[in-house]
């Protein structure tokens, strides 16, 4: 059929025109009648002929039998001069001929057609000696890492493991070979090393993608005449993504993408297809070239890759110019010119939009590897005597022909492209190397959730020895640029390759979906990244986000085998922890790990119990679960009951309990919380207190600053006061007492540890509340003169009916102190109405309280800046008094309580008792 459009497209002559031809010069009838006839049966041994024809050339057919067809030759012989003058008959004969001549000047073999590529240069060699020997080190100081993390194994020791694929058996892996060409002349070359393998291949697919040497590529397929290799061209060039596009179609299991300046070593597929068979490295893509990125300058900046006389632009795996061999397989940040994977893999490089399909695509598929499969690159070791072994036999062309290297503009491409991989996540080798550690990630999916969360980040960026940076979405979500701007930074640190504002670019995975999945996968694969590199001890956002946003960041915290912390803060409340950035770094993984227990004993003061739900209700609690409970005695009245079931609470479990027996305010305190576990603190509240709305903040503050914090030992504090009292309340005359005086020549506003309990407004600590269970069990009499503990000069003494009375006992003997506040006249975070209860203005109370006494201003506003230096001052430099306000150390509280000897267990006066934390119970006595 190919002859018959031939000829048409030649002399301009149709079978149809010829047969009008004849039909106009003879003008008869029955001679029209006759052709048609002819030309019917012609028609029909032809259909017969090629029935035969097709069926000889059928894949069941032995060809090397010749089917004889003259019978179909003979008859259309003689019935062709009545269907086609002679004339015509002959000129076809004559083109046919020559197109015979044609065909027959074709080359029969491969190396007719083969052309090679010319390499008439020796091997790059360096002299420069300060190159070699940082060239050198680093590449010892990546082997020598990996060695101790994970091992480097020789060849050898590679060849030796146990692998899936049985490489002499039946179990022998498919491998689709894929041959990417453009202009060079080594496609003989990688065929014949193909041909040669001692692992055959499955498939050799050759492609020829908008390359001016389709034909030529075309001819050197065919000629190798080998049904298993194929060759796949398009006039449009698919770049260097093409081949991985392609390879998704392959059913092979695994896949060998070839660059052709690369000429693998007939021993290549054996020792790729087993390596990748092995446990550790099936989920790996492996080569015989690769790169290791950029390590961070002293400056904190990052160098170009190709920047020369820098150790910490990276290496390049082998490299011939330095005398760097590949002895011991290398985990790379990504391979070159070969990939030998899966076809599983494959698809990974398709997750995100790549940063540009001009040039990277090798950067982008390890980078996806890792980021989505886990999945790590290595260049495979060799044999330096057994070049089979070598996965580019010929080094030279793959060495001086980087094509994606030699321009400056490719080169700033490559390197903002695999600054963006390390911005997002990418845990290159040396972030590995040299994982780093930062105080807060913050997350803002949103140009609103910057500004939120601009002043805590601007506060943690100005603290010295602190360290925060800030991540944004990207993509239509939240740009860097606008970032930047809301921040009033200048847009240049988008640009910069320093860590300080990172762009996650959401938008290259999720587009225009309306689907939540493209959200939570790029977030969560991308910050999970981040996390591992930088260490954050918090991971901030404000508590409104989106949820899915939500979900990433919880999953990508608790990935981090480090502990980090994630924290979802009200926007209302960014402003009011500014103090978080003065926290010891050691103590801010810890910043979720609390839980603060309200406790309201409350029985017949409605209007006082309201007034303290409301100032209750105010705090602020930084979006965290905090558990109510109210604790009724059984005489509790209607009015009570009312306002306790009504009471709406946001932040957490409501829990109500009321006594069947009347147990009084001893009991109903000291009952009203127990703690679960040593995170469980327990905030006890009479119903004639009020709070300031800084509260909270203030217990957490101070949990953190010396309950949490792993460097800091002071097993002494047993409690939190939230009041600052104004009196000497253990001592008959009740003298006045101004904290602020008493320290101004320290700091007129420092905390201090006080050996006093406070009964109207304090935070209990769970190891001490349970040792203070035992003793009060132990020690409980209802005559208060039969108790064996007298405190010298203390009017606790006689006090009957006080839980307080027992705990302040406790503390005495054990030498436990409480923190408390102290501002300027006596503002607290709690204050006492004195309104007449259980004690105040009863029969049996015969003292006169003057509500002035003990009725103190609550805090309004921040209570930072009133401190020393606007923080904390360290557990060292707090000062600390006795039950009578007499400044004495913690060791000389410890000995005062050894010397009265009148613990539950008999100890000498150098000795304090010890408790088993767990159940309270005394254990035995312990030098101080």
């Amino acid at each position: 059929m190919g002859l018959v459009r031939n000829l048409d497209m030649r002399s301009g002559d149709s079978l149809e025109g010829l047969l009008s031809d004849k039909t106009k010069m003879r003008q008869q009838k029955g001679a029209s009648s006759r052709v048609v006839t002819l030309l019917t049966c012609l028609q029909f041994m032809f259909a017969v002929y090629a029935t035969f024809l097709l069926y000889y050339m059928s894949p069941s057919i032995d060809l090397r039998s010749k089917p004889d067809f003259s019978w179909t030759t003979r008859i259309a012989h003689q019935w062709k001069q009545f269907i086609i003058p002679p004339h015509v008959v002959s000129r076809y004969n004559q083109e046919a001929n020559s197109v015979v001549r044609a065909e027959s000047t074709q080359p029969s073999s491969p190396s007719e057609v083969c052309e090679h590529e010319k390499i008439d240069f020796v091997q790059k060699k360096s002299n420069d000696a300060v190159m070699i020997k940082l060239k050198t080190e680093l590449y010892q100081e990546v082997l020598d890492f990996q060695s101790k993390s994970f091992g480097a194994e020789t060849l050898s020791q590679l060849m030796a493991m146990k692998s899936k694929w049985d490489l002499r058996g039946p179990n022998k892996p498919k491998i689709t070979v894929i041959l990417n060409h453009f202009k060079r002349k080594t496609l003989c070359a990688q065929l014949d090393s193909l041909l040669g393998q001692t692992l055959p291949f499955h498939h050799v697919w050759v492609l020829s993608f908008g390359s001016p040497n389709e034909n030529s590529l075309k001819k050197i397929v065919h000629r190798y005449n080998d049904s298993r290799i194929s060759f796949i061209s398009s006039s449009y060039d698919f770049k260097y993504y093409g081949r991985f596009q392609l390879a998704l179609q392959t059913e092979a299991d695994l896949v060998y993408i070839v660059d052709d300046d690369m000429i693998p070593g007939k021993k290549m597929l054996q020792m790729l297809a087993h390596v990748a068979g092995t446990d550790k490295y099936k989920n790996s893509v492996l080569g015989s070239i690769g790169r290791i990125l950029p390590f961070r300058q002293k400056d904190s900046s990052f160098p170009s890759y190709r920047k020369f006389r820098s150790k910490e632009a990276g290496l390049y795996l082998p490299d011939p110019a330095y005398n760097i061999t590949a002895n011991r397989i290398v985990q790379v940040d990504f391979l070159s010119s070969s990939w030998f994977m899966s076809a599983e893999l494959v698809k990974t490089l398709f997750i995100e939009t790549p940063f540009t399909f001009m040039t990277g695509e090798d950067l982008h598929l390890s980078y996806q590897l890792q980021k989505y499969r886990n999945a790590a690159s290595f260049v495979l070791p060799v044999d330096p005597k057994d070049k089979d072994t070598w996965g580019d036999s010929e080094h030279r062309l793959a060495y001086v022909s980087e094509t994606t290297v030699i321009f400056k503009d490719v080169v700033q491409v490559r390197d903002d492209q695999w600054w963006r991989a390390l911005s997002t996540g990418y845990v290159t080798q040396w972030a590995a190397m040299y994982p780093q550690k930062i105080d807060v990630l913050f997350y803002a999916h949103s140009v609103d959730e910057v500004k939120a969360l601009a002043p805590l980040l601007l506060k943690f960026s100005s603290t010295v020895g602190k360290k925060a940076y800030i991540v944004v979405s990207g993509g239509n979500f939240c740009p860097c640029e606008d970032a930047a701007a809301a921040l009033k930074w200048p847009k240049t640190v988008c640009k910069e390759k320093r860590f300080k504002i990172m762009d996650l670019g959401v938008g290259a995975l999720s587009g225009n979906s309306n689907s939540e999945v493209p959200v939570v996968q790029a977030v969560y694969a991308s910050m999970k990244g981040l996390i591992k590199i930088h260490n954050p001890s918090l991971v901030i956002t404000v508590a409104d986000t989106d949820s899915n946003v939500k979900k990433a960041l919880k999953m990508a915290t608790e990935a981090n085998t480090n502990s980090s912390t994630l924290v979802l803060l009200p926007k209302s409340s960014v402003s009011k922890v500014l103090w978080m950035a003065d926290i010891r770094s050691t103590a801010l993984p810890n910043w979720n790990r609390m839980k603060i227990y309200v406790n309201i004993i409350t029985q017949t003061r409605a209007n006082s119990l309201a007034r303290l739900l409301k100032s209750v209700s105010d705090a602020y609690y930084l979006g965290e679960e905090v558990p109510i409970t109210f604790n009724m005695d059984s005489k509790v009245d209607e009015a009570t009951l009312k306002l306790v079931n009504s009471f709406n609470w946001p932040h957490g479990p409501k829990i109500l309990r009321r006594r069947i027996i009347q147990g009084g305010l001893i009991r109903a305190v000291s009952e009203s919380w127990y703690p679960s576990s040593d995170d469980d603190f327990g905030l006890l509240l009479e119903d004639d207190i009020e709070v300031s709305p800084y509260y909270y903040l203030w217990i957490k503050y101070a949990l953190l600053s010396y309950h949490y914090d792993p460097e800091i030992s002071l097993p002494e504090l047993s409690s939190i006061s939230l009041y600052t009292p104004r009196l000497v309340e253990v001592v008959k005359e009740r003298p006045k007492w101004n904290a602020t005086d008493f320290f101004k020549h320290i700091h007129p506003n420092t905390p201090y540890l006080h050996q006093l309990p406070c009964s109207w407004g304090a935070v209990f600590f769970p190891k001490q509340w349970r040792e203070f269970y035992v003793y009060m069990n132990m020690r409980f009499t209802e005559d208060a003169k039969q108790n064996p503990v007298q405190i010298p000069r203390s009017r606790t003494n006689g006090w009957q009916a006080s839980w307080k009375k027992f705990l302040i006992d406790m503390m005495y003997l054990r030498g436990y102190v409480t923190l408390y506040p102290n501002f300027p006249n006596q503002t607290s975070f709690s204050t006492n109405h004195m309104e007449p209860g259980a004690h105040i203005a009863t029969k049996e109370n015969v003292i006169k309280h003057n509500k002035a006494d003990f009725e103190v201003p609550l805090l309004k506003q921040d209570f930072k800046n009133f401190l020393p230096n606007g923080k904390m001052p360290a557990a060292t430099r707090l000062p600390s008094l006795n039950l009578f306000n007499q400044p004495v150390s913690l060791k000389g509280l410890k000995a005062a309580g050894a010397k009265l000897g009148q613990d539950i267990l008999k100890c000498n006066q150098t000795e304090i008792v010890i408790v088993n934390h767990e159940t309270g119970v005394p254990s035995h006595c312990t030098r101080f």
